[in-house]
């Protein structure tokens, strides 16, 4: 691919559509925002964050609601905490804490007025994105891998350009909760997609190929949001205006990661991300593991 192409290829922005009220995990969201729950010491919103780094993200647009004020907080820098850890000589603190500021100009927040679908989320950013391909990090799909997932596709897409989703195989019975994709070439790694299904009933899944909170799109989804009415649940769906392209263009991908996927917007993914991050850390294996240990066997006993 020549050099010029490559260029007008880069992924530099992302969206992150942070505007949802986290009913799930109702008493603690009335007052703190979802994507600041914390997962073992960091809330979601940093994976997410930490993710589009990898993938050379510059620019980061969030899109939010009213009662996000604790998430724009989050990414400014904290004088008074670094003043003190300073001051006590806890360079690693200081050094964690960094992670989690942001360059003057790096963020923008829109404001999603009403709760019309993700679609509708993307397309708040539109003036934002212009003319440029871009991603979406959805933060409730936290996904651990060797390599980051949207670092994967980011390499991926620089060879087919176009848009190009996360899939991952689900079980039949679970196609209902995702959109879906229709295969018309799979490569491995990679497929090609001749069409989406947002949400099929139950027997009528065109694969077992879902798509999950990873995106690159090119502009022309944000022209096509512009002109959508509500598709699936009343809402605009994201995965109706990528469709439209697939009858334009024929220029749509699904590309399966490596890594797992946990939906942490439900709450026993939440847990189950929690287990499995906590086992990961040097620091917290041996306690955690030798707890699950004695909870398997005293349930055993139980039995």
């Amino acid at each position: 691919m020549c050099e010029g192409i490559s260029m007008k290829r880069k992924v530099t922005k992302a969206i992150f559509p942070v505007a949802g009220m986290g009913t799930r995990f109702l008493p603690a969201t009335k007052s703190v925002p979802k994507e600041i729950m914390t997962l073992v010491d960091r809330p979601l919103i940093q994976y997410a964050i930490d993710e589009a780094r990898a993938a050379g993200i510059k620019e980061f647009i969030f899109v939010t609601s009213r009662g996000k004020g604790a998430l724009e907080d989050y990414f400014d820098h904290a004088p008074q905490l670094e003043q003190e850890l300073r001051k006590k000589g806890k360079t690693e603190l200081l050094e964690v804490l960094e992670t989690t500021n942001m360059d003057s100009g790096a963020i923008a927040y829109i404001r999603q007025h009403k709760a019309l679908g993700l679609g509708h989320a993307v397309w708040c950013a539109r003036r934002l994105i212009a003319d440029e391909p871009f991603a979406v990090i959805l933060p409730d799909d936290v996904i651990a891998a060797d390599k980051p997932c949207l670092e994967q596709m980011v390499e991926a897409y620089a060879e087919t350009g176009g848009n190009m989703v996360a899939a991952m195989e689900v079980a039949p019975d679970k196609a209902s909760s995702y959109g879906v994709l229709d295969v018309s070439e799979d490569m491995g790694a990679m497929v090609k997609v001749k069409g989406m299904v947002e949400k099929p009933k139950a027997g009528e899944a065109p694969s077992n190929l879902a798509v999950i909170g990873r995106y690159i799109l090119s502009p022309s989804v944000l022209t096509n949001l512009h002109k959508m009415k509500s598709g699936a649940g009343g809402e605009i769906q994201l995965t109706d205006a990528i469709a439209q392209d697939i009858e334009k263009k024929s220029n749509v991908y699904g590309y399966r990661f490596r890594g797992q996927r946990f939906d942490c917007g439900s709450k026993s993914g939440f847990l189950q991300a929690t287990v499995a991050f906590g086992l990961d850390r040097d620091d917290l294996r041996d306690d955690l593991s030798a707890y699950l240990h004695d909870v398997v066997n005293m349930g055993k006993a139980a039995e």
